[in-house]
């Protein structure tokens, strides 16, 4: 078996996650955060619609981690977002953090709104 190591260009990808917090690019966050190439900040959960907004130009699709299991988001949240072009992919947050680590470091335009488990 043959590995690589993985590179990642700006973006930072999420190195944990636990009770409350995710530790992405060796920072911790407590709380809902929203990371991509753009940054990492905080989330105001599914209310701040306007967060999620800001980084249309720069992903094509957000990966919404709903927590520990996977969860519905508000159907007028799901709206605004495909409204705007982005692509929405709604699953529990330690998948989301998988997928988008994964999709992160072959280059692809994706950003991560989580709930902490």
């Amino acid at each position: 078996m043959r590995l690589n190591e993985i590179t990642f260009t700006d973006a930072r990808p999420v190195d944990g996650y636990g009770p409350g917090f995710f530790r992405i690019g060796g920072e911790v966050f407590d709380g809902p955060v929203l990371t991509s190439q753009a940054g990492t900040c905080p989330w105001g959960g599914y209310e701040d619609a306007e967060t999620l907004l800001a980084v249309a130009d720069a992903a094509d699709v957000i990966f919404v981690g709903t927590g520990g299991e996977t969860a519905h988001i508000p159907t007028a949240l799901r709206a605004r977002l495909e409204d705007a072009g982005l692509g929405i992919e709604v699953m529990a947050s330690p998948a989301a953090c998988r997928t988008y680590n994964i999709l992160l470091s072959e280059g692809r335009r994706v950003a991560l709104a989580l709930i902490p488990v």
